[in-house]
């Protein structure tokens, strides 16, 4: 058996090819995959045959190939555990299948039947790698022998589906979802259900939930053909002591994506629905491609995440703080030969990306970290409580500890409990005592309280008696002068208010005319900046489609021009043969008259 992949700084691919099908071998269809070594692969051009074939045929190179006799285990045990491990050291790792409609990725990640037979004797050895890596990272908790490493496995689970991300283990799956991006905690999908699990089987059964609820139809390449990207992620916690005797805790993310497949409409048979599913498919393919051919290129600072919402939430997967497997897909009938081709080229492409993997250590989102906390102080609540009021006696436990005989700890259980009535009886004594004196200040200040307000109502009443009584005419006469001048004051103080009030309003309406001349600028140069924005894409994505068909045609330009040099050398080396035979083994009297040199008689 070949060797785990190590994962490396680069994705690693892995292609896998399924066996022809049922419907194929009835069409008799042709298989133009060709598997050697362990790491080629090959497509032959359809309707070719023999030696020629082989020769005229596009081969690849890749970390490692899988025919149609490979197994779903050797797969996993090569591909997928050494990710999986790396996870549990505090990586982050994504396992991704990518492959045309019908090629088997939902297979290759799930199983048969979408992963609802993972109990059946019968299919156990067809379970794919997302029931492998549950089955696999349990085991790897429960065989840890360390006493001081804890875990914790929490994972949530989400699909994509025409642009929209859904949870799928949520009350309300159809829901839309937003993606956010944290400084901390990098790209997040908000309010994301997650389920922290305690066994291969409660994870099996939360994916079996989500599962159901993804999105799935019927096309002409297959009858179930999933409708949506799927990413079930795990994080698995990791607290160890540490050299300076604290817990440290590690924290790794695992993505298990099942990607919807590329398709052509009019091999799906798609229309309605279907047509709008498979072109927002298509569409979020396309800027995942767009994404690997930046980062291999590396020519350009900017990579564009941001135009999908799959590739925002795979950024870490590509290029990224990440370990990667991906694992290709192909058809092998003779009818899919583009769309096996394309394949391949876009598996070969992913391959040169370099990823920038660390461990992930004392993350600020750690959920074990709040676990350990929690428990810490309930334990210390559980330590510090006793019988009310205990005064630092010792318990039953702590006496037998010291060798306290039985009739001795019977004796002080009942002085415990005498005790305890004593200080209930004293406790409840001093909260009757309490609630008099409280019932006695509240007495005495609702007395205060009544007695206040009375003394304000005399004090009313001597003040109005006074007022009325106060005064000549002339001190009147002189108030009224007074009251009538703070009038005019305040009439005027009113009127210069209200003029500069006006005022205000006044520049505020100029102001708010010049912000709307200005708002209307800016909507008239931002449309046009938009506008040539999107013209701009467009003519960057049929420059990148061009630039990917002028690879293509100078590639199968070269093996052209290589193949008539070859006819040309051979015709050269047939010509010089004959050139030699003539020269040597022919008489010149055998040769016709209009052969022979000018120098030589015929006579």
């Amino acid at each position: 058996m070949p060797k785990a992949l190590k994962p490396t700084d680069t994705v690693l691919v892995a292609v896998r090819c399924r066996p022809l099908n049922s419907r194929e071998t009835e069409d008799a269809r042709e298989r133009i995959v060709l598997m050697s070594s362990g790491t080629s692969v090959a497509v032959a051009q359809p309707g070719g045959s023999g030696m020629r074939a082989v020769e005229e045929a596009k081969t690849f190179t890749f970390d490692r190939v899988y025919d149609w006799n490979s197994t779903q285990e050797s797969l996993f045990e090569e591909c997928g555990k050494p990710i999986v491990d790396a996870v549990m050291e505090g990586y982050n790792g994504t396992i991704f299948a990518y492959g045309q409609t019908g090629t088997g990725k939902t297979f290759t990640m799930v199983g048969p039947d979408g992963g609802t037979k993972f109990t059946d004797p019968s299919m156990v050895h067809l379970r794919g790698i997302t029931p492998r890596t549950f089955a696999y990272i349990f085991d790897t908790v429960a065989g840890n022998a360390s006493p001081d490493t804890e875990f914790l496995v929490r994972a949530s689970m989400l699909e994509i589906y025409n642009e929209e991300i859904r949870d799928l283990l949520s009350k309300n799956p159809k829901n839309k979802l937003d993606l956010k991006q944290d400084p901390d905690k990098g790209v997040f999908v908000d309010n994301l259900s997650a389920f922290v699990l305690e066994s291969a089987e409660e994870i099996e059964t939360v994916f079996t939930v989500g599962n159901k609820n993804r999105s799935t139809g019927a096309t002409l390449m297959n009858q179930d053909s999933s409708r949506s990207h799927c990413i079930f992620s795990i994080i698995v916690e990791r607290s160890e002591m540490g050299a300076d005797g604290e817990q440290h805790i590690r924290m790794g993310k695992l993505h298990l994506v099942d990607l919807a497949g590329s398709e052509r409409q009019g091999k799906t048979g798609a229309t309605g629905d279907r047509l709008k599913e498979a072109t927002k498919i298509n569409l979020s393919l396309s800027a995942l491609g767009n994404v690997i051919n930046q980062l291999v290129e590396g020519k350009s600072q900017h990579v564009s995440y941001r135009d999908s919402k799959l590739t925002r939430l795979l950024q870490d997967s590509l290029g990224g703080n990440a370990k990667t497997v991906m694992v290709a897909n192909l058809g092998p009938a003779d009818y899919n030969y583009d769309e096996t081709l394309s394949t391949l080229r876009y598996a070969n492409r992913a391959k040169s990306i370099k990823n920038k993997p660390k461990i992930n250590e004392d993350p600020k989102d750690a959920m074990l970290r709040e676990f350990q906390d929690k428990i810490a102080s309930l334990k210390k609540q559980l330590a510090e409580q006793g019988p009310a009021g205990g005064g630092g006696v010792k318990t039953v436990e702590v006496v037998k500890e010291v060798g306290y005989s039985d009739a001795e700890v019977t004796r002080e259980k009942e002085r415990f409990r005498q005790q305890l009535q004593q200080e209930r009886e004293q406790t409840k004594k001093q909260k009757a005592e309490m609630v008099d004196q409280v019932n006695t200040g509240l007495q005495a200040y609702e007395a205060e309280k009544h007695a206040r307000v009375l003394l304000e109502r005399q004090m009313q009443a001597l003040e109005s008696k006074i007022q009325k009584s106060g005064g000549d005419e002339a001190a009147i006469k002189q108030r009224i002068a007074e009251e009538q001048r703070a009038a005019a004051n305040i009439a005027a103080e009113v009127e210069s208010r209200r003029e500069a009030e006006t005022q205000l309003q006044r520049q505020l309406d100029q102001q708010e005319e010049q912000n709307m001349e200005t708002e209307a600028k800016f909507a008239g140069v931002s449309e046009e900046a938009a506008a040539k924005s999107r013209k701009l894409e467009k003519i960057r994505v049929k420059y990148d489609k061009v630039k990917d068909e002028k690879e293509n045609l100078q590639d199968e330009f070269a093996r052209e021009r290589e193949e008539m040099m070859d006819a040309i050398r051979g015709l050269q080396k047939q010509l010089s043969l004959a050139d030699t035979i003539i020269a040597h083994f022919i008489p010149v009297r055998l040769l016709p008259l209009t052969d022979l040199p000018a120098t030589v008689d015929p006579c």
